[in-house]
């Protein structure tokens, strides 16, 4: 007998989103974690807009705009000159959130609050040592014992146990050898609304407005000679350094280091993201180069994939295929992230000559142009992510009379009614529910099938859009993308027995 349905190893934020989503369908789970308590500094920063929508619909999002630094725009400096001007943040049809610098620190603690909220706390200083599945369930060991879950999800980082015990292979290269990164105290003459990037030759270096009116991060490659154990004053002063070279900024100015670092950037992807009862998230899965702020973001996607989708199979809604959807789903979207983040480095740092004139005389004005702006924007925001033409939405012949998202596409923030009149957006109703959309107000066959497929782990709440612009329709996921969509509620039902491999209706 089981003590739990399902442990998540790793208090991070795809963890603890995990976690959160699970209590929310339902589903008894325990957060455990190798540190002794919750980290006050940390590497990431980015929240993009899909991270932001993902934090809103578990409830963890609160107040995290108002504590964040809002960025309007990139700019790139070439042998000391401003060259481009990336604007960022700008409202399109697509993209309506600003992207967000903020701690990772910031993001756990408001995710604990709402898993506590939901009746879980994390539990501390407990690393997973091993863990020995069979068909039943896994045993989680520990150094003070061990815990019999029905499912073990590994959220625990690049150098996760999870991932070993699993014999998960995590197959990829070193991208940049060594990167120096520090949180300093600086009187920087540099707009509060902007990162600040300077590029010659094949050296860079970054700073990023933190919260706080003096507070930035500094971020730059390692100089030839710099020793490999430097202490934070030392650091300091090679960024320091780096900065007075490039950017022409007197190193007096960043005054106090709080926090200091040093990292290699790697690519890797995990082989499998599932071995029997045993699954990974996150940076477990997939690691690759913090340039374009796509990691936290990608595991929080990984989190809230899985989350409903686990809920369904641990409550007996669906069948254990269904959890073969995360890794065919989430696993493409890793990859184009390692791609697309590799390149950019490499395209950033220029590694040849070829490289650096390619990246200073084509690229980087390129940036300038409102064309390349929108689609640059548009794609680090990962709004534009789909599961189009994936197992849950098979490729199909194009209807081109059907207005608006297909299977698989993110269904926008819509406007709604309530069956009781009062007026609500979509993702505000979601929550970890399924949201049917119709195209009135009045009860419908296809309401009761999707809660008798889903029933109360997989709650059906029934909205009208406020501009209903079809007659279809439309079943839409936890995560905001597109189930279905028709007029026939034996379809649906086909649909949802297919899908969750079982028949509830009967």
């Amino acid at each position: 007998m089981s003590d739990t349905t399902v442990v998540v190893a790793g208090a991070g934020p795809t963890g603890l989103a995990l976690a959160c989503g699970l209590r929310a369908g339902g589903v008894p789970v325990r957060v455990v974690d190798k540190a002794e308590g919750p980290s006050a500094t940390s590497r990431a920063l980015g929240l993009q807009p899909r991270g932001s929508e993902v934090l809103d619909r578990l409830g963890a999002l609160v107040d995290l705009p108002q504590r964040s630094v809002h960025i309007g725009q990139v700019i790139t400096h070439v042998n000391g000159e401003p060259m481009a001007r990336l604007k960022v943040g700008q409202r399109t049809k697509l993209v309506t959130r600003p992207g967000l610098i903020i701690s990772q620190a910031e993001v756990e603690a408001r995710l604990r609050r709402r898993l506590s909220d939901l009746g879980v706390e994390v539990e501390w200083g407990r690393e997973v040592l091993a863990a020995d599945q069979n068909s039943q369930g896994v045993t989680v060991r520990f150094a003070d014992g061990q815990v019999r879950a029905d499912w073990l999800v590994g959220c625990d980082g690049a150098h996760s146990r999870v991932r070993k015990a699993a014999g998960i292979g995590f197959p990829g290269v070193a991208v940049i050898e060594r990167f120096l990164l520090a949180d300093v105290r600086a009187d920087l003459p540099l707009p509060r609304d902007a990162v600040s990037v300077w590029l010659r030759g094949d050296q860079m270096v970054g700073a990023f407005p933190l919260p706080g009116t003096d507070v930035w991060r500094l971020m730059a490659p390692a100089p030839a000679g710099t020793a490999e154990d430097l202490e934070p004053d030392g650091l300091l002063a090679a960024l320091a350094g780096v900065l007075q070279d490039h950017a022409r900024l007197p190193a007096a100015v960043a005054r106090e280091a709080l926090w200091t670092s040093t990292f290699r950037i790697h690519r890797r992807l995990a082989s499998s993201y599932r071995r029997g009862r045993i699954l990974l998230c996150g940076d477990a899965a997939h690691i690759h180069s913090p340039f374009g702020g796509q990691g936290m973001n990608t595991g929080l996607g990984d989190a809230e994939n899985l989350a409903w989708k686990l809920a369904l199979v641990a409550t007996g809604r669906a069948g254990t295929a269904l959890l073969d959807t995360y890794q065919a789903e989430r696993r493409p979207i890793a990859q184009e992230v390692l791609k697309s983040t590799s390149a950019m480095t490499r395209m950033i740092v220029g590694e040849t000559p070829l490289a650096r004139a390619v990246r200073d005389r084509i690229f980087v004005p390129l940036m300038n142009r409102p064309l390349v702006q929108r689609l640059i924007w548009e794609k680090s925001s990962q709004l534009k992510v789909t599961y189009r033409n994936g197992p849950l939405a098979p490729r199909s012949l194009p209807n081109w009379s059907t207005r608006g998202p297909h299977a698989g596409d993110r269904v926008p923030d819509l406007e709604c009614v309530r069956d009781d009149g009062s007026p609500t957006r979509l993702h505000a109703e979601l929550r970890s529910h399924w949201a049917l959309l119709l195209p009135t107000t009045s009860e419908h066959p296809c309401a009761a099938i999707a809660r008798r497929h889903l029933g109360e782990t997989g709650t059906v709440t029934v909205l009208t859009p406020a501009d209903p612009r079809s007659q279809q329709i439309m079943l839409v996921r936890p995560d905001a993308h597109l189930a279905w969509r028709g007029t026939s509620p034996a379809a649906l039902s086909q649909w949802l027995t297919r899908t969750l491999g079982h028949d509830h209706t009967r």
